[in-house]
């Protein structure tokens, strides 16, 4: 059954008590904020450079704990805490999220197969403030994005390039983590041996984190949040202590003058250095990406009264132990560890490790879920996708992507051997996200929110600047490990936008090409051709007409099965998709032709089951559309379409038994009535459809299900397209490239639709064609 509809229901139906809000939050711990709580670690020590050390005045020291201080104060807290987060796409967060949302209101899609049955979806206006009451401002730039083509593309590219960074800052992060964990091995070696061992022990340890992957999390998933929160009562403790011990009047450095005084006494330098104050940050769109699993308010608790008031002290605290040490040798000594008491070194040591690879977990797994969400989108080449955990939500494993992640995250680590050319290039790659979430936000409150432009431009104003200023001293940084990032983000970003132009064309041209209802109604009942007992599934991408894959498919076989049904398996723009809205069915032709349409919608969250259940959610909603007793006034109109759920979601409607043949005297309940199929010739599991006794069903619709039911004994056959795309001649070269090299290159090297994988290969038929775009 569909796992994903038990979760989505369980979502909806979530109670806000405290008590839930609280172990929510306790559980956000381990999931959201592990990269967020381990940046105290490199920060200090990425500022810090040949040009800017801490002087006798501690203007430096002071400069930076004030930038880090109103940086965690104005970006995580006060933009994404009480702003970001509530601009959810039905519980969900994240990049794609405010791209679904906006492509709700403005009417523009990625999506080719869309059509206007999935406005009716529940999640679809679930959200949506009443449209009725627009703003003037909205009401005048709906119609510009739904009138000028280039302003979807950028909307959609913008999207795509904050996909990228995630993906590059998953492949940052994990080193940068992990290398500022164990550089407190610095004070047990010299430095001499230091710069030989710490990099074989990231190594091992990013190896070894990788290949625990495919086992999953929930096993262990338990000791997340206890060891991150462990690492929070850690640092801040010894912040609390270092204050007080070292410089209790370092709290007067949280004034803005000094960030000021940081900036007039060091100008270009400082400014530089701005790259590694961002690091302070890392981490913190996690709190809005993993919205989906948590609540809001359980996120706002978790991070206003442990991790911000935990990540503050422990800053202070290295501030005041750094403002009365000056003699530190250069940036070797100049780190996390070097503030923590000489006796208490080894177990941080250990925390801090066990903090750092639970932080680098959760961005492996947060990237493994936004390629998934592309890929629903097809802006991703298929992949694999294993889902390790058949309870927890979102608990997935991608074996190709872990690999690449892997061998890239172990290059960057051996390439750089150095935390800080590390941190710039996360930094950037970090603030990138960051930017395209702030101008993605303003167009939220215009269009979605049906605020004044006023307040949208005031917040890409204020927040826009700051990042701005951030994402400039980054660029500074370009020769010195910020092309990283960049570097990757191209490579995935072509193979994005190639994939989702290729697939954009293939649809195209299915749609150019269909085969009208006329030539089908010109063919009667038996279609031209024997009808064999059977169920034959025609898999096709188009919502509406016949695909030309039938007509060919016709011209070249002798028989068809008596029951066809052209099955469409697509994504929609919304998060979930509940099982009461997962099927539309309908009829192609007149009844006795016997022809049904069936379209499985699913989220861009949605769990995809492509298994013996979903065969049976299918023959069972065809069987349901025929009990509802649908006129033939489908004929002409092959775009009306009944929505009809699960078998799980209509107990009262058609039930389903698939028995062997000696089980079949049972009885059943006294309140329902049961249509057999008639004995087989062979031993086989018989079907048999429960239906209710009231209301009563038409003589013909009995009829029809009776069919059904000796097709479905007869066995179920697949017809399945494969479609080799070549550019017309005359294309430009560009065209030839992208479409006969790069998209034929990513097709070939990625993964089948799952339905072709799962169906039987001696009931499935293949057939070839060359599209010519």
């Amino acid at each position: 059954m569909d796992l994903e509809g038990g979760f989505f229901q369980n979502h909806a139906k979530r109670k806000e008590s405290w008590r839930t809000v609280l172990t929510l939050a306790f559980q956000s711990l381990g999931v959201v904020y592990g990269d967020l709580s381990t940046s105290p670690l490199y920060v200090f020590k990425s500022t810090f450079n040949i040009n800017i050390q801490n002087s006798v005045t501690n203007e430096e020291i002071f400069g930076i704990l004030s930038f880090v201080f109103w940086t965690i104060t104005l970006v995580p807290l006060l933009k994404y805490v009480f702003i970001v987060l509530k601009a959810d796409d039905n519980g969900e967060g994240g990049t794609f999220a405010l791209y679904s949302l906006l492509c709700r209101h403005t009417g523009v899609n990625s999506l080719p197969n869309c059509q206007s049955a999935d406005e009716d979806l529940t999640e679809y206006h679930k959200d949506a403030i009443n449209l009725s009451l627009k703003s003037s401002s909205g009401s005048r730039l709906k119609p510009i994005f739904e009138k000028h083509r280039v302003l979807n593309r950028f909307l959609l590219v913008l999207a795509l390039i904050g996909t990228c960074m995630v993906i590059g800052d998953g492949i940052l992060t994990p080193a940068l983590s992990v290398s500022s964990a164990v550089s407190g091995l610095e004070f047990w070696v010299s430095k001499e041996h230091h710069k030989y061992l710490e990099i074989p022990v990231v190594c091992i340890i990013l190896i070894g984190l990788f290949a625990l992957q495919h086992y999953g999390t929930h096993r262990v998933g338990f000791l997340f949040a206890p060891v991150v929160l462990t690492w929070l009562l850690c640092i801040s403790s010894i912040g609390v202590y270092n204050i007080f011990y070292w410089n209790p009047h370092v709290y007067r450095a949280l004034s803005p003058y000094y960030m000021y005084k940081f900036l007039k006494k060091t100008q270009r330098e400082g400014w530089m250095s701005l790259c590694g104050i961002l690091l302070c940050i890392t981490g913190s769109e996690a709190m809005f990406a993993d919205l989906g699993h948590f609540s809001q308010l359980s996120i706002k608790v978790a991070f206003t009264s442990l991790v911000y008031p935990s990540l503050i002290l422990a800053y202070m605290g290295q501030a005041a132990y750094l403002s009365q040490h000056h003699n530190l040798e250069s940036d070797y000594q100049i780190g996390f560890y070097v503030s923590v008491p000489e006796n208490l070194r080894w177990p941080v040591l250990v925390i801090a490790i066990l903090a750092a690879v639970v932080g680098s977990q959760a961005i492996i797994t947060g990237t493994f879920s936004i390629i998934k969400q592309c890929s629903a989108l097809n802006c991703f080449p298929r992949v694999k996708i294993i889902h390790t955990s058949s309870k927890i939500h979102g608990q997935i494993y991608i074996p190709e992507i872990n690999w690449i992640l892997m061998l890239l995250c172990l290059a960057v680590t051996v390439g750089f051997r150095d935390t800080r050319s590390l941190g710039h290039a996360s930094g950037l790659a970090v603030i990138t996200v960051m930017l395209v979430t702030t101008c993605l936000m303003s167009l939220v409150i215009v269009l979605c929110w049906r605020k004044s432009i006023f307040f949208a431009l005031c917040f890409m104003f204020f927040f826009g600047t700051i990042e701005a200023l951030y994402f400039s001293a980054s660029l500074s940084k370009f020769l010195e490990g910020a092309w990283v990032p960049i570097a990757l983000a191209l490579i995935f970003l072509i193979v994005m936008c190639v994939w989702h132009y290729g697939t954009l064309k293939k649809y195209e041209f299915d749609v150019q090409n269909k085969v009208s209802i006329n030539w089908l109604l010109s063919l009667g009942p038996s279609l031209g051709i024997v009808r064999v007992p059977g169920i034959g599934v025609i898999h096709t991408e188009l919502v509406s007409g016949i695909p030309a894959i039938f007509s060919h498919t016709v011209t070249n076989l002798p028989a068809f099965h008596q029951v066809l049904v052209f099955l469409c398996i697509k994504s929609v723009p919304v998060p979930h998709v509940g099982p009461e809205e997962r099927f539309l069915v309908g009829r192609i032709g007149p009844r006795e032709f016997r022809l049904y349409r069936c379209i499985v919608r699913y989220g861009y969250r949605d769990i995809h089951r492509d298994d013996s259940e979903f065969e049976k959610d299918l023959f069972c909603s065809i069987a349901e559309f025929i009990r509802s007793g649908t006129s033939d006034d489908l004929v002409k109109d092959d775009n009306k379409m009944t929505v009809v759920g699960t078998c799980s979601t209509h107990a009262e409607g058609i039930q389903l038994n698939e028995d062997e043949a000696d089980s079949l005297d049972s009885a059943g309940p006294s309140e329902l009535k049961e249509i057999l199929s008639p004995p087989a010739i062979q031993p086989r599991k018989k079907v048999r459809f429960i239906i209710p006794a009231s209301p009563k069903i038409e003589s013909s619709a009995r009829e029809e299900l009776q069919e059904l039911m000796e097709a479905r004994e007869a066995g179920m056959a697949y017809i399945l397209g494969h479609s080799y795309m070549r550019a017309k001649q005359g294309s430009s070269l560009i065209k030839k490239v992208v479409i006969n090299s790069v998209f034929e290159f990513l097709r070939r090297n990625s993964r089948s639709p799952a339905y072709e994988l799962t169906a039987p290969h001696a009931s499935t038929l293949e057939v070839g064609m060359v599209y010519h775009v």
